[in-house]
């Protein structure tokens, strides 16, 4: 028998409340302090916890996208593929900096449908067009 198990990612960053703000307000959810551990943050759904903040006053933020090009960890935010404009303007608002876009070839007009931003602690993370699924709505 598997035990049965869960996982989340968690970022670390010199000051975890603001940056669990930013997700939380950006992914539509909550954030608070964990009960367990005061420097660990939770960005909770509807479906649980889906991100960690952890506090590291000395952590730097990464440098992305590499001069060498090699691919980080990064979070894929899937956004209905109409609602991609919106979602980008939304980040951005928010304190997240644009750092690339690229063309996957899905669509006819000349849009990119792959957003690459960093969050305000400079993490990666890109907005990726799909296709209408759990917790993916279209306008």
């Amino acid at each position: 028998m598997t035990v049965p198990k869960t996982s989340f990612l968690v970022l670390d960053c010199a000051e975890p409340e603001a940056l669990a703000r930013f997700y939380a307000e950006f992914l539509d959810a909550a954030a608070g302090q964990s009960p367990a551990d005061p420097d660990l943050f939770l960005v909770t759904g509807a479906t649980g916890v889906l991100l960690g903040i952890r506090r590291d006053p000395g952590q730097a933020p990464p440098s992305w996208p590499r001069p060498e090009d090699s691919q980080q960890a990064h979070l894929h935010v899937l956004v209905a593929p109409d609602l991609l404009d919106q979602a980008e303007r939304e980040a951005v608002a928010l304190g997240a900096r644009p750092v690339g876009a690229a063309q996957d070839g899905t669509r006819l007009d000349a849009r990119t449908d792959v957003r690459r931003l960093t969050d305000p602690a400079g993490h990666a993370f890109v907005l990726v067009s799909a296709a209408e699924g759990p917790g993916i709505r279209s306008a």
